[in-house]
C-alpha cells in the first residue's frame, strides 16, 4: 500500500464515525426540542375518582380511588379527603397523604370505612398539594 491509500482509508473511516456521532447528535438534539415543544406550562391538574368495587372484609368496607395529575407540573404531598355523609350528617372522615405525582401520573389506593358507604352519600376531593 502506498501512502495515498493509507491516508485514504483512514479518511473514509474517519467520516464514517462522524457521520454516525453527528446522526447521534442530531438525534439528540431534536429529542431535546420534541420535549420543549410539547412540555405543558401549566401547573398540577388533580383530580379523583372512587371506584365502583367497594369490598366488605371484617365489618370494614374499602373504598378504593384513583388520583391523577393531568397537569403539566410535578405536585407533591397531595391530599385526598372523604366525607361520609348518612342522614345529612358527616359520620366518617378519611385523608390520604401521596408523596409525589409527576405529569400525567396516576396513583391508585383505598379510604377505610366502618360504615357502608352504599347507605349514604361518598365525597371525595383533593384537599391540597404543594409544589416541589
Amino acid at each position: 500500500m502506498t501512502k495515498t491509500e493509507q491516508e485514504s482509508e483512514r479518511s473514509i473511516a474517519q467520516w464514517v464515525t462522524f457521520s454516525v456521532a453527528s446522526i447521534i447528535l442530531a438525534i439528540i438534539v431534536s429529542l431535546v426540542g420534541y420535549t420543549w415543544l410539547n412540555e405543558k406550562n401549566q401547573p398540577p391538574i388533580l383530580s379523583v375518582t372512587k371506584k365502583e368495587t367497594i369490598r366488605e372484609i371484617d365489618r370494614q368496607f374499602y373504598v378504593p380511588f384513583e388520583v391523577v395529575n393531568s397537569g403539566g407540573d410535578t405536585a407533591e404531598s397531595v391530599q385526598i379527603m372523604a366525607e361520609l355523609l348518612i342522614n345529612g350528617k358527616v359520620t366518617e372522615t378519611g385523608e390520604q397523604q401521596i408523596d409525589f405525582l409527576s405529569s400525567g401520573e396516576s396513583e391508585e389506593g383505598a379510604f377505610i370505612f366502618s360504615h357502608n358507604p352504599r347507605q349514604g352519600q361518598l365525597n371525595l376531593r383533593v384537599g391540597s398539594y404543594k409544589l416541589p
